[in-house]
């Protein structure tokens, strides 16, 4: 009999990830959307469809002891909104609702992965001469960042003792990611724009990477509740992504330094347009400082070690069969 996975967020760029895997793995998936969510591509991966309230934990619990899961991936996740609250509501409650219904719920649960970000905990200095590890004391810088941190304490005050596998990965590319892969039309156009010309350290994961590791969260027996950070264990200068772009694609580009000044005053005047607007803009000074921080280095010996974690891809690796994908299926 296969054992059961309930992943939310399954129609999004990791989630369309992890069903795959986990079909691959011989689960039976039953993915979470929205009505309105587009999954014609992720059908084939999944055994069954459920439109659950992520809100709502009674209505989630009679779900859970309906379809008796041995596994939970929450990847669903606000990543942009114009109100805190709103943000918060999601990220937070959802996750606590989530978790309130299965600690409360009759099923053969073995474990849950939550997919949290780095940006939770946020950047360190250039000249720290460690690593973000999973006790670095949190710093975010973005909205986003802070309701990940707000949720992850949540975990700790609310469900220090459950079966619950804390991730923290940091930016994440591969097919059909959508936000990186604006940088890489750009650069496609010929350009290689930076924000000033402060070096940066900097980190990546392959989603491939990612989805394994979060199964590998779910499956692997671990005590009570554990942090992850997760990235592929290096730590790239802030031109190594175009250097790999014009080898893989034999582009010429024309890099070139934005100061930051101009950068800063366009990102304050794009946030007071957009102030009485529902969407957020482009750049914006919360955003701006993400971009530019200095060090997002990030120690992964934790995952290696109770989980055998061992990424398959470096930067390199990874990019190269990406920008084959959006060569192939003609997003560049």
């Amino acid at each position: 009999m296969k054992k059961k996975i309930f992943i939310t967020g399954a129609s999004g760029f990791v989630g369309s990830h992890l069903v795959e895997a986990a079909q691959n793995l011989g689960l039976e998936v039953h993915a979470a959307v929205r009505k309105s969510s587009l999954i014609k591509d992720i059908e084939p991966a999944v055994n069954k469809f459920v439109f659950p309230n992520l809100g709502n934990p009674d209505e989630l619990k009679s779900l859970f002891e309906n379809e008796q899961y041995h596994y939970i991936i929450h990847a669903a996740a606000m990543t942009k909104a114009k109100d805190e609250n709103v943000m918060r509501e999601v990220n937070v409650g959802y996750t606590d609702a989530i978790l309130h219904a299965a600690s409360s719920s009759d099923m053969p649960l073995e474990r849950i992965s939550y997919v949290s970000s780095l940006a939770a905990v946020g950047p360190i200095s250039y000249q720290s001469d460690q690593l973000i590890t999973e006790n670095s004391p949190y710093n975010p810088l973005t909205v986003y960042g802070r309701s990940k941190e707000a949720s992850e304490l949540m975990i700790q005050e609310k469900y220090p003792n459950a079966p619950v596998s804390v991730f923290r990965p940091t930016a994440v590319y591969g097919p059909r990611e959508k936000d990186i892969f604006i940088l890489f039309d750009t650069m496609n156009k010929g350009l290689d724009p930076y924000i000033g010309r402060s070096p940066q350290k900097l980190s990546f994961v392959y989603v491939k990477d990612l989805v394994d590791v979060l199964l590998q969260g779910c499956m692997t027996p671990q005590e009570g509740l554990q942090f992850y950070n997760i990235s592929d264990g290096e730590v790239y200068s802030r031109y190594a992504m175009a250097e790999i772009f014009k080898e893989v694609l034999n582009k010429k580009l024309f890099r070139m330094h934005v100061p930051l000044g101009l950068v800063k005053s366009v990102a304050e005047l794009s946030q007071r347009l957009y102030r009485n607007s529902s969407k957020t803009p482009v750049i914006y000074p919360e955003r701006l400082s993400e971009l530019t921080a200095e060090n997002w280095g990030c120690d992964i010996s934790r995952a290696k070690l109770n989980l055998g974690f061992n990424p398959q891809f470096n930067l390199e690796k990874g990019l190269k069969e990406s920008l084959t994908w959006y060569k192939e299926n003609k997003w560049l």
